[in-house]
């Protein structure tokens, strides 16, 4: 087999990642689009481990290894975004600037005079 369809496969796959990431707005959307991009990483390191015959199976332990770090993000990014649906009502990543209390970020928004500086250094328009 030729490394070359593995190699094209991936790099349809990965650049499918990029765009979900770039595009999306939906956080769930996103951490997919980041599965993908991992994905075509493990297809990459298995194809290139068959390629070059290592006695020692590198790429394959490397995939698991991605495998391993690529579940531990899902369950982060998951646990993230559903206390963000929580807190917010919404899983848009616009909307997700401010990760404090919403109702204390509104109330020091409104509290402040316009040009006042806030609690945090930053001033408010």
């Amino acid at each position: 087999m030729h490394l070359a369809y593995p190699v094209v496969l991936a790099a349809l796959l990965f650049s499918v990642g990029v765009y979900g990431v770039l595009a999306r707005r939906n956080a769930v959307l996103v951490l997919m689009s980041v599965e993908l991009m991992l994905n075509a990483v493990n297809l990459n390191l298995v194809a290139f481990d068959a390629w070059l015959r290592d006695s020692l199976h590198a790429g394959q332990a490397l995939t698991l290894f991605t495998i391993t770090v690529a579940a531990a993000e899902v369950g982060l990014g998951l646990a993230i975004v559903l206390l963000l649906f929580r807190a917010r009502g919404t899983a848009d990543i616009d909307r997700a600037t401010a990760l404090g209390d919403p109702a204390e970020a509104l109330a020091t928004v409104e509290a402040a005079p316009a040009g006042a500086e806030t609690p945090k250094g930053q001033a408010t328009a």
